[in-house]
This record gives structure tokens, sequence and C-alpha cells, in this order.
């Protein structure tokens, strides 16, 4: 029975919401492309989409959706471990493992489940994990589940961490965990520092690429980016943005894909995902191994975004300032606009709504009170008079 006084704090907490600016709801969009949807009649550009090479519509990854389909059916029937994995699984962990140059790899249904399941499958009680501040939820919670003692360093600072690395008992596995870049700022953590840390203080070195598969690194990531596949850990990273599809994916050597299958409870106990998010996951990857032109556009997209920002002397965190750019310049397609207040961030939203351009309003608890922000992406589909429309838009509002 839902009792008067279970009512009254659920309906207390939502109103504290309401309060702060920070009560959330979904609304439904119909897709019409890469880079529009309809709503209510009225067709609307997309800016707030992780589909960065905008494959979700390419017609080679919905025709490999819909092959996988006719060959193996809806829906996979059943956990891996229980029913059997059905064959386009390990051919994508095999794809995805040659692509990120590792022994191995495992698909998980989700990027959160990756993560989670994860760091909760490697790390236990009496392990240490080194966090950074601005890690994303699912690393959080996978740091959580684990039971290891965490400690969370400042963000990208590698002198802390270091501070912490070196007061750590000499017991326990240690694991450094970082996103590659990072989602509410669009920034590369120092791959190249963390690794020497790693080696240094002998820890595993984890990194999530849910952000930088696709975008960074000729397409490959943020190790690729720097060059340094080889002395990465384990490399994480999604189906669901820039490949167009849906799920998650760990690659490591073949000892730590081993223990995950054995100890990941995300992975053992979940139904295997569908074969048309697996069909459409193989054939994005092909065209990104194969064919550079969507990654190419894609970085032309975000220096024409940059620029058209510049003009309008908007200041967008790690790429502009009100003159020029910092000297620091992170090419990915995030673009983080800090407007201050949620309130603030909640009304250009609406004002950029009702001039057909949705540009999401990011509030606390995402970002920390003050930093509310539009998050702009871009992506590889939007045409140049999309991002000048929209610069020019937000060139009059802000």
């Amino acid at each position: 029975m839902f009792s008067t006084i279970t009512r009254e704090f659920y309906t207390s907490q939502l109103q504290q919401l309401n309060a702060t600016k920070q009560r959330r709801q979904c609304t439904t969009y119909e897709p019409l492309d890469s880079t529009h949807v309809r709503l209510e009649g009225r067709t609307y550009l997309m800016m707030a989409s992780n589909n960065y090479l905008g494959l979700t519509h390419h017609p080679s990854v919905i025709a490999s959706a819909q092959e996988a389909i006719t060959a193996y059916g809806t829906g996979s029937g059943g956990a891996r471990l229980t029913s059997g994995t059905y064959p386009l699984l390990p051919q994508l962990e095999t794809q995805l493992a040659c692509f990120k140059e590792s022994e191995r790899a495992l698909v998980f249904n989700t990027g959160y489940m990756a993560n989670v399941g994860t760091i909760s499958g490697l790390l236990t009680k009496g392990d240490y994990i080194l966090s950074d501040a601005l890690n994303h939820a699912s690393i959080i919670d996978g740091c959580r589940l684990s039971g290891a003692t965490i400690k969370v360093y400042e963000h990208n600072n590698c002198e802390h961490l270091e501070s912490l690395l070196k007061a750590l008992p000499t017991t326990g596995k240690r694991l450094i965990v970082t996103d590659g870049v990072f989602s509410m700022d669009g920034d590369i953590a120092p791959l190249p520092d963390l690794i020497t840390l790693a080696k240094r203080y002998e820890a595993l070195l984890m990194v999530d690429d849910a952000h930088a598969t696709g975008v960074i690194g000729q397409g490959r990531g943020t190790a690729h980016y720097f060059n340094c596949s080889q002395d990465v850990d384990i490399q994480l990273g999604t189906l669901s943005k820039a490949l167009g599809s849906e799920g998650g994916f760990v690659c490591a050597n073949e000892l730590l894909i081993d223990t995950l299958i054995n100890r990941s409870r995300s992975f053992i106990f979940s139904t295997a995902l569908i074969p048309a998010a697996i069909g459409a996951a193989q054939q994005s990857l092909t065209l990104l191994a194969n064919d550079t032109s969507l990654y190419t556009q894609l970085q032309h997209n975000i220096d024409y975004m940059t620029q058209a920002l510049l003009r309008q002397g908007i200041a967008v965190t790690h790429k502009t300032t009100t003159t020029g750019l910092v000297h620091d310049y992170q090419p990915t397609p995030i673009f983080p606009i800090i407007v201050g207040s949620a309130e603030k961030a909640l009304q250009l939203s609406q004002q950029l709504f009702e001039k057909g351009i949705i540009l999401t309003a990011i509030r606390p608890p995402t970002v920390p009170q003050g930093a509310s922000r539009l998050r702009l992406t871009v992506t590889a589909a939007h045409q140049e008079s999309d991002l000048q429309y929209v610069a020019d838009t937000l060139g009059q509002l802000i």
C-alpha cells in the first residue's frame, strides 16, 4: 500500500527539485535523421546528441542491423553463460580488440554496466582505487560497489594523484581510473602522465573512452590520440554514442577479460544484447576503421563551430575565451557554455527551443552549483549552415 507518509516524502522531494530548478523530465521526440527530430509537427535541430559520427541513420548500418535480425531474430534469449552466444557477439569482440590494439574484448549491455561491472569485478575490499574528481557516474558507482578504498584526485591533477599514491599501503591492488574525454567539459585526460604514475606505483590503468571512441585518435580513442595504446591496461567504451548502436565494451589482456567473465555481475546476470545492436555496431566499426571521411568531417565541424562561436564572443570551456582560442584547446565535439545558475541555463534552453534548436540545460547535481551550462555537441552529420545558425542564435541570446 502506498502510504500517506511515503507519498508525502516523494512529493516533498520533487517539490524541492522544482524550487531549485533541478527537476527533470523526459520529452518524446520523433527522430527524422541524425540531426533533426520532430515534436508536435515542428522540426528541431538536435544539438545535444552524443551521436558524434551520425551513424544512427547511416544506410549500411541500418542494413546490417536488419540482416542481423533476419539471421538471428529480435532477441538473444538469455545470458551468454547460460544459453550461449550467437556468432555475431564474438565476431564483434574480435573486431573491437583489433580496433583498440588489445588482446581481447568483452561486450556489455551498456557503457554504464561495463564500468560498474569492470571495476567491481576486478577490485574488492583491501584494494585501492584512484578516481578523477570529474569521472562519470558509472565509474563512481563501480568504485563504490567494489568495496575498495576510494581516493579521489583533483581533476587531471597528476601531482595530487601522485601524493595519494605515495600515501597508500603496500598491500592490495591499485587502479587508476579516468574518463578519456570528460563528458561535461570536453577535455582530454593527461594519459601519458597517468601511464608514468601507473608504472611507478604498480597500478592498473583504466580509461573510459565513451566520449573518445570515434572522436579522437583517428577515432580509436584516447590511447591512440597519445600513441600509447600498449601502455593502458583497460580501455572501456560504448557502442551507443559515436558508433550509433547500443552497448558497452571492455578491451584488456586475456587474463583480465577471463576474470571479468567469471566475476563481473553486470555481465554474468544480464541477457545478452540483441542481434540488431551487434550488427549495427559491427558495420559502424568497419566504416570507422576503413574510411577516414566521417572522422575528418567531425573534426572539420568541431573547428567550424569553434570559430563561429569565437566570432560571437562566446567563451567555451577548454576551447575559447571571448577573444581567442585557449592555449590548451581540446579538439572534441563537446562545447560547454557555462552560464552560472540553473535558472539561466533553463531560460536559454527554452529560448533556443523556441527558435528550433534543442540544446539541453545541464544543472546540478550533474555539474557543481554555479556551473550550470548549455552542453552543445557537434556531429559529423551537421551542416555548416546548421552550426552557423546555432552560433548566431546563441550570440543573440547570451
